[in-house]
């Protein structure tokens, strides 16, 4: 059993003491350091504050100009992020990009669109009430993974479109020492919009290295009537080419439902649980809005699926055509994979444009 040091906390461990030291970054503090919170003198608040002075919610957030990179966190460790809480406009989270880097490599080892990251890939707010993202009313956007680091962190948000954007944020880490045989945290964005004809939807491939996959998300638009989730989730470990280790047995099986999501009859059974949920669910209005749209988790903490050399990880899009066969599925899908593995990582592919990311 490894020896507490701050390094993370459950019920069982938590009366334990540490030397593990807290610190939080936000726009009253960007850069952690202990004793230098609330003494900004600009921010936006300045104007709010006027009577009041320092210390009085002088810059409780930024503004992040049109296609710009803002550093949100750049930390010396070793240490560990245990919570990140953000908030912004609906309309900014497929357009706002967030990348984390570890220890000073070159290649970010998250990259995905901020909505998306915390499971919520339409654009259109979803509460989210699970053990490693929470998603509260009204957009406040936690997580809770586990993400260490041996010498930096550095996180970083790009706004992708031409108008500017409003952030808060904090991000609380401890400075602790790091055991060496820990993961790195990694998530990776894809989508496929539509999905071509009999092909599948890849969710990572070009995985190198050891680790083991903690998660999946996915925002799913349908494109067809009918049940659209027939399909087949696969992980293929260490080698495997033409079939995998890991199969699953249908889409809604995968993310912890059962029969189509049906519950009450006739309607879809929106659900969000510790470690899995269907937690949004998004109607035709009958006018502009043509389309159904689904955003789905599942979280492997109890059961991380371990890889020592290599991983990929695929689903169908699967729904059902005349005479009881299969259809293979022209549908919009994107997807969040979310894995810890040792560095240094394969890069990821090239992150596409704001055209490519859009909700429409």
């Amino acid at each position: 059993m490894m020896i507490f040091n701050g390094f993370g906390l459950n019920l069982g461990n938590l009366p334990l003491l540490s030397n593990a030291k807290s610190r939080s970054i936000s726009p009253e503090n960007f850069t952690g350091e202990k004793g230098k919170g609330g003494m900004a003198t600009e921010g936006t608040g300045k104007e709010c504050a006027r009577e009041l002075g320092v210390g009085w919610k002088v810059s409780p957030s930024i503004n992040i100009p049109e296609k710009s990179v803002f550093t949100l966190a750049d930390i010396e460790g070793p240490g560990v992020i245990q919570h990140i809480w953000m908030t912004c406009f609906p309309d900014k989270w497929r357009s706002l990009v967030l990348r984390m880097y570890w220890d000073g490599e070159e290649h970010p080892s998250v990259e995905t669109p901020f909505g998306d990251f915390f499971c919520n890939g339409w654009c259109e707010l979803s509460n989210v009430n699970s053990i490693a993202i929470a998603v509260n009313p009204a957009g406040g956007m936690n997580s809770y993974w586990t993400m260490p680091f041996k010498k930096s962190a550095k996180i970083t948000i790009e706004n992708l479109s031409d108008k500017p954007a409003v952030l808060y944020y904090q991000i609380d880490y401890t400075l602790t020492d790091i055991p060496d045989n820990v993961g790195y945290f990694h998530a990776q964005w894809r989508r496929d919009n539509p999905l071509k004809y009999k092909e599948v939807h890849i969710i990572l491939d070009d995985v190198k290295g050891q680790g083991h996959y903690v998660g999946t998300y996915i925002a799913w638009g349908v494109n067809n009537n009918g049940w659209w989730g027939e399909g087949e989730i696969k992980f293929y470990l260490d080698g495997d080419k033409d079939f995998p280790t890991i199969c699953g047995t249908g889409t809604e099986d995968y993310f912890g439902g059962a029969w189509n999501f049906e519950f009450p009859q006739g309607q879809y059974g929106k659900f969000s649980s510790l470690y899995s949920g269907l937690s949004q669910v998004i109607k035709p209005d009958g006018l502009y809005k043509s389309q159904q749209r689904f955003g789905m988790y599942r979280w492997h903490i109890m059961d991380p699926i371990r890889f020592e050399k290599d991983l990929k990880v695929t689903i169908q899009a699967l729904g059902w055509r005349s005479g009881g066969r299969y259809l293979p599925l022209q549908d919009d899908i994107a997807s969040v994979g979310y894995w810890y593995q040792s560095e240094p990582h394969s890069p990821f592919p090239k992150f596409p444009d704001a055209d490519v990311l859009e909700v429409i």
